[in-house]
């Protein structure tokens, strides 16, 4: 991002025009960063090809066109004094197009790396991060040098994995090559497993001017390759630790050049040991709590980054568990749709819902998320285990 100036928002009034910030996206994160942006006096533009985008919905503008439409593009270039994006799968190309004539956070390089697991590995060594040993399968001959240490592992491909989505473990040679098939003979890489005690992720927000600050690291609990639990601050990570993966991610930014919110999982190994996983180029379901328990969000960070707007480091003011909530939770054990009993779940002190306004529940599918603050930490997972009893999710 070469453009430093300041994007403030204009004052409304007779004649005034408007400053549209842009989001290529149209999902959740969308949702939640047109929420930030329209608080601070922004108005938003969001470009999604789907009718019903729980962003477009809430936006001043939808641009309902593909990600690469000429002349959806040209409207957002119209409109919009910067762009950014809010699912990782957005062309990189649709970014290099609007990038190349307005401020964008983050930018098409940085997004390109984060689209392609094999360049991201190469991005943490270079950066002095470690990641899991691994190796890039392109073609059936490969198979041949695998080297044994990497079995067992798992097999992912290259592009569009998130979520668990285009992943197999395998333990042998046989079972590698019946993944690779599987997954349609595309690139992949596979990384050996290792003994994980749990994982944990930090979230940053780099302006242009290099600026960083974070959010606290959170722990991570995934279930079926989906986050399901989120707990702040990070049970059984020690200040050195949380101090090591926060300086990680800042350089793992900093080799990006990057300019937006970034978040970076990372395993930590039964020895204590820190591996980074993946990178997200955006704000991150595991970042959600900061609605509810940070005087600064994510999404406002996000906000932040691409107006130029200085970079306050958020506070934690209260301890947080955040529950994930799927489309499962809509059907009963018959697979009748029911209403999840919000009741009875918003009587629960500190809980917080969310709900993202998607036209309709089906399972796995991410229709919102609750947030339990607390004083304490073991007050919030209490509350949160109550929680979670009562929407019929397993206890933690």
């Amino acid at each position: 991002m070469s453009h430093h100036k300041t994007i403030l928002p204009a004052l409304s009034g007779a004649g005034a025009q408007a400053t549209t910030l842009g989001v290529m996206g149209g999902g959740q994160l969308g949702r939640m960063f047109v929420q930030a942006a329209q608080r601070l006096g922004y108005f938003t533009a969001v470009l999604d090809p789907d009718v019903a985008s729980p962003a477009g919905l809430v936006s001043h503008v939808h641009v309902q066109t593909d990600y690469l439409d000429e002349q959806g593009l040209a409207q957002m270039l119209q409109r919009c004094a910067a762009i950014t994006t809010e699912f990782e799968n957005v062309p990189a190309g649709a970014l290099y197009t609007l990038g190349a004539h307005l401020p964008a956070a983050p930018g098409a390089d940085a997004v390109a790396i984060c689209q392609n697991r094999a360049a991201e590995k190469l991005h943490f060594r270079r950066c002095d991060v470690a990641c899991a040993p691994h190796a890039v399968i392109e073609t059936a001959e490969q198979f041949a040098t695998v080297d044994d240490a990497l079995l067992p592992g798992i097999l992912k491909t290259i592009s569009l994995g998130y979520d668990g989505k285009g992943q197999m473990r395998v333990r042998t040679r046989d079972e590698l090559a019946a993944a690779w098939r599987e997954l349609g003979g595309t690139p992949c890489v596979l990384e050996k497993l290792l003994p994980l005690a749990f994982e944990v992720s930090v979230i940053l927000a780099r302006g242009a001017s290099e600026d960083v600050v974070l959010l606290p690291v959170q722990r991570n609990l995934h279930r079926d390759g989906v986050l399901a639990v989120t707990e702040v601050p990070a049970p059984g990570v020690s200040e050195a630790l949380a101090a090591q993966a926060g300086e990680a991610a800042t350089r793992i930014a900093a080799g990006l050049n990057y300019v937006g919110v970034l978040c970076v999982e990372f395993f930590v190994l039964e020895d204590g040991t820190l591996v980074a996983n993946e990178m997200a180029p955006r704000p991150h379901n595991s970042g959600h709590y900061s609605l509810d328990a940070c005087d600064v969000s994510q999404f406002e960070l996000q906000v932040r980054c691409m107006t130029g707007l200085p970079l306050t480091a958020p506070r934690l003011h209260s301890a947080a568990v955040m529950l994930n909530l799927l489309g499962d939770l809509w059907f009963d054990a018959q697979g009748r749709e029911r209403t999840p009993p919000w009741a009875e779940v918003l009587a629960l002190p500190g809980a917080h819902l969310h709900l993202y306004g998607k036209s309709g529940a089906r399972p796995a599918r991410k229709m919102g998320h609750l947030t339990v603050t607390a004083a304490t930490f073991e007050a919030a997972r209490a509350v949160a285990l109550e929680a979670a009893a009562l929407l019929g999710l397993p206890a933690f």
